[in-house]
């Protein structure tokens, strides 16, 4: 491989990681339980996907490469895990955080989300799920940027209101 070669595929990959890291971030936040771990989760897949990046000829495939990569990463990391737990005849006394609240949660977000007026579910997810910028969401959409943003605002107020989170809201 050339210089030239070499130094446009580390530029085309920090360009990737730029634009869609956080959104592969919070991807890998729900495969783990803490921040610290999910960032080493998607550092993880981020050396495997660079390793295979000249293999990735399509550019809509990159993200999916950069989440199996995760997937199958932490689910050697569960298996390790496990093999570290050893039946005794001693239980501890622990108290154990009950992590359900999370998936309750993003259960209840996701139906108010379903609940929004497709174009407002549209900018929604592509602005906070995707991390797109106004900008881009209005290129994506083929709108003004002032659209994108008066969308946003309503579906937010709408979302504000929504009995369901606001019942959420109360209960956390």
């Amino acid at each position: 491989m050339t210089g030239t070669t070499r130094h446009s595929r580390y530029a085309e990959f920090s360009r990737y990681v730029t634009e869609r890291g956080p959104a592969l971030l919070r991807m890998a936040q729900s495969l783990t339980t803490n921040p610290a771990d999910a960032e080493d989760l998607l550092q993880a897949a981020l050396v495997k996907t660079f390793f295979a990046w000249e293999r990735i000829t399509n550019p809509n495939a990159r993200d999916g490469y950069v989440r199996r990569a995760m997937v199958n990463t932490q689910i050697s990391e569960w298996r390790r895990r496990r093999l570290e737990v050893y039946p005794t005849d001693d239980v501890p006394e622990q108290r154990i955080d009950d992590p359900t609240w999370k998936s309750d949660l993003s259960d209840v977000v996701h139906r108010a989300i379903d609940r929004l007026p497709e174009r407002q579910r549209a900018i929604v997810v592509l602005r906070y799920y995707e991390d797109m910028s106004e900008a881009q969401i209005a290129d994506r959409l083929g709108v003004t940027v002032g659209t994108v943003k008066s969308t946003i605002s309503r579906a937010v107020a709408k979302l504000r209101r929504d009995a369901d989170l606001i019942i959420e809201r109360a209960t956390t």
